[in-house]
């Protein structure tokens, strides 16, 4: 039995002569069908390799940006690091001016934890794994949440030394530290003779011989609680300054505030005069504590 056959007429090109192959059926058939499986392999491979190509570019991009984020996280870590550090020393200063101060100090506060310790080993990006890296996060978060904390109790320890000083500036405005005339001491506070009656008494405040219509000046923050006139004192002003302080002025020529007034340290309040029973133009001058007279120049700290 023959084997059927297929002739390929070839017509080279510049040849005078034509070619002619049979070829069996079968091998035609398997020469197409290999040319094709090449094809084919070759069309896979090229795809293949343009995907990967591609893949790997994205990848190096991916891991370019993988890198930055790294770099960034850790530059964040270091900067809350020092942030920490920083209300550390905020703390360590609130604490010290509470000793001062002697304000109460809270027992609750606590060593800010930051990323320090083994964390430290997060900060080296050559180190940086994926575990390492979501540790990172975890602990960036832990330090957020801490640094929020520990601010919110510096500002409540800012706040309470703030209401400390304010107090104590009301109390230091409050207090009769400046002198109420400018003139010369001419009388003390203690017993001394009497000029009226040659007999020995308490001299309840001081004397400042002044000018007459000379100002009279409030020592201290306070509230005119009365004004009075009398034969032996005249014209009088009364100024409750707090904290059971309260000061007079007698022997006025005239004044110029109102009962019921608030008045500022330093602000004009009357005039020198000589009202009463006075020997000449001058301010008597006395401090109350607790209703209990004491020696103005105990208070005094300053002229102006």
């Amino acid at each position: 039995m023959s084997l059927k056959k297929t002739t390929i007429i070839l017509f080279p090109d510049g040849a005078d002569k034509v070619r002619q192959y049979r070829l069996p059926n079968y091998l035609l058939i398997f020469l197409i069908l290999l040319i094709v499986s090449c094809s084919a392999f070759f069309t896979h491979f090229l795809q293949t390799y343009i995907f990967t190509k591609t893949e790997m570019s994205l990848l190096t991009q991916l891991k370019k940006e993988n890198e930055t984020q790294k770099k960034q996280f850790i530059y964040l870590a270091e900067q809350i690091i020092k942030m920490n550090q920083k209300v550390e020393k905020f703390q360590d200063i609130d604490r010290r001016v509470k000793t001062v101060v002697n304000l109460k100090t809270s027992n609750n506060i606590k060593p800010l934890r930051g990323i320090g310790g083994s964390d430290q080993a997060l900060l080296r990006p050559d180190d940086s794994t994926l575990k390492d890296y979501r540790a990172l996060i975890r602990s960036l978060h832990r330090s957020l949440d801490d640094l929020n904390d520990e601010i919110t109790l510096t500002k409540q320890d800012k706040f309470e030394i703030h209401e400390f000083f304010e107090n104590q500036r009301r109390i230091f405005a409050s207090r009769p530290s400046i002198w109420p005339a400018k003139g010369r001491l001419s009388s003390g506070f203690g017993y001394r003779i009497s000029p009226f009656t040659g007999e020995r008494e308490l001299h309840r405040g001081v004397d400042i011989a002044a000018k007459k219509n000379s100002p009279v000046v409030a020592p201290a923050d306070g509230i005119v609680s009365s004004v009075d006139r009398n034969r032996l004192s005249g014209k009088v002003l009364f100024i409750k300054h707090g904290n059971e302080l309260r000061t007079s002025y007698a022997h006025l020529q005239k004044i110029i505030v109102k009962e019921g007034q608030f008045v500022k340290r330093g602000e004009k309040i009357a005039l020198v005069g000589n009202s009463g029973r006075s020997t000449g133009p001058h301010l008597h001058y006395e401090v109350h504590l607790k209703g209990v007279p004491v020696n103005p120049l105990k208070y005094i700290l300053v002229t102006e």
